[in-house]
This record gives C-alpha cells, structure tokens and sequence, in this order.
C-alpha cells in the first residue's frame, strides 16, 4: 500500500505534467489565432450604413487576419445576429457590428433579451459616433416660419397635439429622440411609428409627418438638396460635415445628447491575447485612408479605441439610455 504522502506526491507529479502539456499548447492556439475565417455578423439588412462600413473593414484587415465574412442576419430591432455572436465560443472567430440600439438601448426595451448586454460580449473597438439630426418637413416649416428649434417648440406650444413626428419604429433611436423632446422642452407632439427609418422620411416628405430624428448619414443628401429643413445635430459637439448645425443644447434644450456609434464586438470570454490580436487589425484598418473617407460621408470621424475604452463607453451609455427609456414610456416584448 503506498502512503498518504507517496499519493499526494504521484497526484502533484501528474498535474504538473498535465499542466505542461496544456500550457504550450494553449499558448500556440492564441499565438497563432486566426487559423481559419473570421465570421462578421451584421444584424442589419443589407446595403445599409453598418453593413457597408462592415464589408469595407472586413476587406482592409485580411493581411492582419485573413478571411472575414460578413453575414447579415437581421430581425429583432438587431438581436437576432447580436445572440449569434454573444452565444458563440468565446474564441474570437465570431465578429458581430454592434451599436448603441443594440448594446445600449434594446437592454431597456426588450424584457427576455437573448443575452447580457456586458457580460455576452468582448468590445473590440468603437468605429464611429454618427450624430442624429433633427429635420423638418420643409412645406410645413416654410409654411409656419419654423427655422430653428425653438421655433418648432413654440409652434407645439401653441398647437397642443397637432404636431407628430416620426421614427424607424417604437423603441428606435428616432422614437427615443422625440420623446425626449417632448419632455425636455415640455410640449407633446405625437409618435407616428414605422417600419425602419426609409419609410418614416418617405411620409416626412410628402408631408404625413411634420418631423423626425434621423440618422446624420442617411438625411444628408435631402439635407444638401433642401428637400428638408435641418434645425440640429443631436450630439453634445457640432457635426464637421454640416458645422452650421447646432446642437440640441446649443439651441436651448438641455441635456439632450444622443448620439448613434457603432463598434466591433466578439463573444465574451475570448481570451484577452485574442480581443488584442482583433483590436489592433481594426484600429489599424479604422487609418485607412479609404475607410475614413467612407465614414466622413456618413458625417463622421473614425474613431478607433482600445477594448477597454469601447467597454467604458458601452456601460455609460447602458446607465444613459436606462433613464432616456424610462422617461419616454418605451417598452417592447
């Protein structure tokens, strides 16, 4: 019979060699990560802002990590590609563009969200912040010499409950946007909801709607064109593609600042080594000459950080929108 000691000495000799052939090989996979093609989730349709800028990264990083494809999987307000990626192994080959809809707000909306807003996923890098803006349409303003913010303000003062406006769908940035408005400036305008943002300016335009929040990228062109009228910009600074905005607060609504960023994200738990391998390609691909001048079309700066400081932006804006959602009433199923 071998004694206590002679067991616990044998036991420790076996864990340690266990642990010696674990370790290299460990070591090896997260050295040479990637191995094999990356997946790039979209939850977004195709042909959108996110997933043009998506494919755009995907090409640029293939000398860093090879292969990525991009998979759109749409539905949900975003969720449905979110859970792809937060429910995948936690090994860094599964990419997913997330957003502040997504990361930030749907937690707030949906009651049995498919995963945790934190804890499902690892931030890789925010690519950009696009301002939201504030349009009008232009017959209407014309029409009531509505020129600026406060114009508009006055006009629902003085018009309880004939304005509306409209947004991509109860619980969207847009529908957030005018509710807090309402309360900020203390009027009560009415929600006219639709199926996505394209549908809700088609109405803005032929008048159905008297205004909306929009994403700064997508309004451009009716902006430059005059075919609405733009009153601000929803962030806390101007936009450097239409600088003569001004902000909400600038034109005397306080605390009014959001903004719409978009980032990349893998699964949580992927080991740190790898969350660098990934931050470091798409910083480096976010100075590409080609990308940058892609996301100043959308109105906006790239705006690569480390995994540590997308994280931070992600648990503000978590604590930002709790209380915007809880003020607008918001609530989806």
């Amino acid at each position: 019979m071998l004694s206590l000691l002679t067991r616990l000495s044998m036991a420790a000799t076996m864990l340690a060699a266990g642990l010696a052939l674990i370790t290299p090989a460990t070591a090896a996979s997260a050295q040479d990560f990637p191995s094999k093609p990356l997946q790039f989730v979209v939850p977004y349709a195709p042909g959108g802002p996110l997933d043009s800028m998506a494919r755009l990264l995907a090409e640029k990083v293939q000398p860093d990590l090879g292969t990525v494809i991009v998979e759109n999987k749409p539905g949900a307000g975003g969720n449905i590609g979110a859970s792809i990626a937060a429910k995948a192994q936690p090994d860094g080959y599964t990419l997913v563009m997330g957003a502040v809809a997504i990361n930030a707000i749907n937690p707030w909306l949906y009651q049995n969200l498919p995963f945790d807003p934190v804890k499902s996923f690892e931030p890789v890098t925010l690519v950009a912040s696009v301002p939201n803006v504030l349009i009008v349409n232009k017959e209407f303003a014309d029409k009531n010499g509505i020129n600026s913010v406060k114009d508009l303000i006055d006009y629902a003062k003085k018009n309880a409950d004939q304005l509306n406006f409209g947004s991509g769908g109860n619980g969207s940035a847009g529908h957030l946007a005018g509710e807090l408005l309402n309360v900020r400036a203390d009027v009560k305008s009415v929600h006219v909801p639709y199926a996505g943002a394209a549908p809700a300016k088609l109405a803005l335009l032929g008048g159905q709607i008297h205004f909306m929040f929009d994403n700064l990228a997508s309004s451009a062109s009716l902006i430059t064109e005059g075919k609405v009228k733009a009153l601000a910009v929803t962030t806390v600074d101007r936009s450097s593609a239409f600088p003569g905005l001004p902000t909400m607060q600038q034109a005397g609504v306080a605390d009014f600042d959001l903004g719409t960023w978009f980032g990349v994200f893998t699964t949580g738990g992927t080991p740190k080594d790898v969350v660098q391998k990934l931050n470091a390609a798409y910083v480096k691909a976010l100075q590409d000459p080609a990308v940058r001048k892609t996301l100043l079309a959308m109105g906006s700066d790239a705006q690569p950080t480390s995994s540590e400081e997308f994280a931070d932006i992600v648990r503000k804006d978590l604590a930002k929108y709790k209380e915007i959602v809880e003020v607008s009433g918001a609530k989806l199923f």
